[in-house]
């Protein structure tokens, strides 16, 4: 294992003196500070956000299928110019992975390599609605219970003391894969260790997924607010500059209690229409399903600024396979029966980049308060039996050979940016 970290850093050190990217923006459009974040500086680092699922995970720590030339992706980031680099680390089952330290080793060098070439990239981790029976093999340390005020024991985290006493989403993924209720102490103890593992890596953004699923039990997010003002503690002591930017999917347009976004800003899938008369097509539409576009609330930020409508990212999502691909559904949230970051990749190569253009376009007409997430890297899962394997954003070469040829669109999509700055 240390071979192979040496490996890394080796190769990655090579391109991170490569020098800086054309046209960096000034540094201080990306200030942050203990205080929070600017309105206008959230709105840059949105504006430049990409998702790379698992970006800073390297072989044989994947949860979901290999990884490989993780020295490309660092060309890309510094060729587009990507400040956000969403969902970088994340487990969904598999904890039993944590045990083994060449998880966050690797991951410290890929944070370190991209660093070298701007200091202002922002790792966003990611702690989902899931936990698996394997969490029972993870030792829980005395600073976890001491950061959530419990008893500090020797003890494993206990996967059946995470779940709902209601059975509720018990088993929901599969068998011993459930969703975990926030309502319950070591749910809360388990992702204030999760936090902390990636703040101290050097994240400074979490994302939180599916909040009302493990909020089944929270009316009024009562717990959560609770569970997050223990991470934000955290943070100020921790956090690279002392704050982390947190956000979840928010299918009711935010997480407010009177008046206060517990969030920094929100995220929701694309939420892609189908035109049905034209075969795999798909289109934005205000209303459709339950789409965020003008849903976003109002609400006094955690960094203390008022927003009228809170910021929010759109993302090409990840959700399985339907059980009819190829089919429209225009009452489902699959796009053609795939999720949407399978359509996306299914598409011919020029209908991608022009689709891209048109979802860029289409959210500035229509909310300046979204901005799209790009995708760079995320899983894509077929059915009927397919491989599950990953899109590339990369340009083709022999590093990336199955690279989609995207990332040149992604930076001039973002070079020909014109909303309000």
């Amino acid at each position: 294992m240390i071979m192979r970290i040496n490996f890394i850093y080796v190769c990655l050190l090579a391109v991170s003196c490569a020098g800086p990217a054309e046209k960096k923006e000034p540094a201080t459009s990306y200030a942050i500070s203990e205080q929070g974040i600017s309105e206008t500086v959230l709105e840059n680092y949105l504006k430049r956000s990409v998702t790379m699922a698992e970006f800073l995970t390297v072989d044989p720590y994947c949860v979901d299928v290999t990884y490989p030339a993780k020295a490309d992706d660092i060309r890309l980031i510094n060729n587009i110019g990507a400040k956000f680099i969403g969902r970088a680390i994340y487990r969904w089952g598999k904890e039993d992975m944590i045990n083994q330290a060449g998880w966050l080793d690797s991951a410290a060098l890929l944070v370190k390599a991209v660093h070298a070439q701007d200091s202002t990239v922002i790792f966003q981790g990611a702690i989902f609605e899931c936990v698996t029976k394997k969490v029972n093999t993870v030792a829980v340390p005395d600073w976890a219970f001491q950061l959530m005020e419990l008893p500090v024991e020797q003890r494993n985290f206990r996967y059946d003391s995470m779940l709902n006493k209601e059975g509720k989403y018990v088993n929901q993924w599969a068998p011993g894969s459930s969703v975990p209720d926030i309502t319950r102490p070591e749910t809360k103890l388990w992702m204030i260790f999760l936090a902390a593992k990636y703040i101290n890596l050097g994240c400074e953004a979490l994302h939180y997924g599916q909040i009302d699923l493990m909020g089944m039990a929270d009316a009024g997010y009562g717990e959560w607010a609770k569970y997050l003002a223990k991470v934000r503690t955290y943070a100020r002591q921790h956090a690279r500059r002392q704050w982390v930017l947190m956000d979840a999917h928010t299918p009711y347009g935010g997480m407010v209690i009177n008046d206060t976004s517990l969030l920094d800003f929100n995220a929701f899938p694309l939420r892609i229409k189908e035109v049905v008369d034209s075969p795999m097509q798909g289109v934005l539409q205000k209303g459709y399903l339950d789409a965020i576009y003008g849903r976003s609330k109002a609400c006094v930020t955690p960094s203390g600024w008022r927003s009228e409508e809170l910021p929010y990212l759109v993302e090409l999502d990840n959700f399985g396979a339907s059980p009819n691909p190829g089919k429209p559904d225009t009452a489902s949230h699959f796009a053609w029966g795939y999720d949407e970051i399978t359509w996306f990749y299914l598409q011919p190569q020029e209908y991608r980049k022009q689709w891209l253009w048109y979802a860029q376009r289409w959210i500035n007409d229509n909310d300046q308060t979204g901005y799209l997430e790009m995708p760079v890297s995320r899983l894509i899962d077929q059915g009927q039996g397919k491989p599950i394997i990953k899109n590339r954003a990369n340009t083709p070469s022999a590093a990336v050979p199955d690279g989609m040829d995207l990332e040149e669109t992604i930076k001039a999509i973002w070079q020909q940016e014109t909303r309000k700055s």
